[in-house]
């Protein structure tokens, strides 16, 4: 199993805990919810650190359009993966403006959302 997909958000019911539980949040180009695993929620989940997924509707563009997408993304993501160590769950919405997005730019607001998260846990992590 890669780096990548060992942090891979999948199962529907991670989700919805995740849009249920979680907080949400916006950068320029990307929604975010994030939320800090339980002791319960770690036990279905062999990653301790973070898992990160990815939602791409049909109200961005056909399908070549949204794999190009999530191609870009999952690419960013694995670039600024280092920067999020906690245990937390994160799903990223991005909008239709990252299809033509600089990937550079893409690339630091991707880091920027991954260090706003970190910060958060640290702090709700704390007592």
């Amino acid at each position: 199993m890669t780096t990548s997909t060992a942090h891979r958000l999948r199962k529907h019911a991670d989700f919805q805990r995740v849009y249920k539980a979680g907080r949400k949040q916006f950068s320029k180009q990307i929604g975010y919810f994030h939320a800090l695993r339980t002791p319960e929620s770690q036990q279905h989940s062999a990653t301790l650190g973070p898992r990160i997924g990815l939602t791409v509707p049909k109200a961005l563009g056909k399908a070549v359009d949204r794999n190009r997408i999530k191609r870009r993304m999952r690419e960013a993501v694995r670039h600024a993966l280092p920067l999020l160590s906690a245990p937390a769950d994160l799903v990223l919405h991005p909008r239709r403006t990252v299809i033509d997005l600089d990937f550079a730019t893409l690339e630091r607001e991707v880091a920027q959302i991954f260090r706003t998260v970190q910060k958060a846990c640290d702090k709700a992590a704390q007592p």
